[in-house]
């Protein structure tokens, strides 16, 4: 285990098909297997405005303003991900509905040229807190972040969609989760000894 590391990602995207939209905000935290922190980033990224609808511009608070003044290329805020990662080991992805920022920076690597640097496997918050709920033997009544967090006492009410601050909330809970999983008895008992 020690050859891996994690990276809890979260991306604000211009919408949610990676064909049309484009990603606005990566947030990024590297963790060694432990998940203890090793670094951590954040990069408005340079969209195009006719790939933004404006329901996700509105959700995370983008201003095509402060983006043409504060933003970057991809290809830079790729270029310097990467260089986050520790050499040596195996990156996987890690996050809330990780598959879907996975997706979008996949593409985005192929289409600036640039290798892709993390595992194939991911780490979801998601299945985390399914999987906690079946062993403490709680409902949930969704699967989202805020549930989770909410669910943890971590946070109330609404949380706002920022790159940086949903990695840090989706690591945090996720640590919370961890520290939660235990080995129950089974309600059966042991099973009988053979003679």
């Amino acid at each position: 285990m020690p050859d891996f590391a994690f990276l809890f990602i979260d991306c604000e995207f211009g919408g949610l098909d990676s064909e049309a939209h484009d990603i606005t905000e990566i947030g990024a935290i590297v963790t060694d297997y432990r998940l203890v922190e090793i670094a951590q980033a954040e990069w408005k990224v340079r969209a195009r405005p006719e790939r933004i609808t404006p329901e996700a511009a509105e959700i995370q608070g983008y201003d095509a303003e402060v983006w043409a003044r504060e933003s970057v290329p991809v290809r830079q805020a790729l270029t310097e991900l990467s260089a986050l990662l520790p050499k040596g080991k195996k990156v996987v992805p890690a996050g809330q509905n990780v598959r879907m920022d996975v997706q979008f920076v996949e593409k985005a690597y192929k289409a600036c040229g640039i290798p892709y640097p993390f595992d194939y496997h991911v780490i979801d918050l998601a299945t985390l807190f399914y999987a906690w709920s079946l062993v403490a033997g709680e409902t949930v009544s969704a699967l989202s972040l805020r549930q989770a967090a909410t669910q943890a006492g971590l946070v109330e009410g609404n949380v706002p969609h920022r790159a940086l601050a949903d990695s840090r909330l989706t690591l945090e809970t996720f640590r919370h989760y961890v520290g939660r999983l235990s080995l129950r008895p089974s309600a059966e008992g042991p099973p009988p000894e053979r003679a």
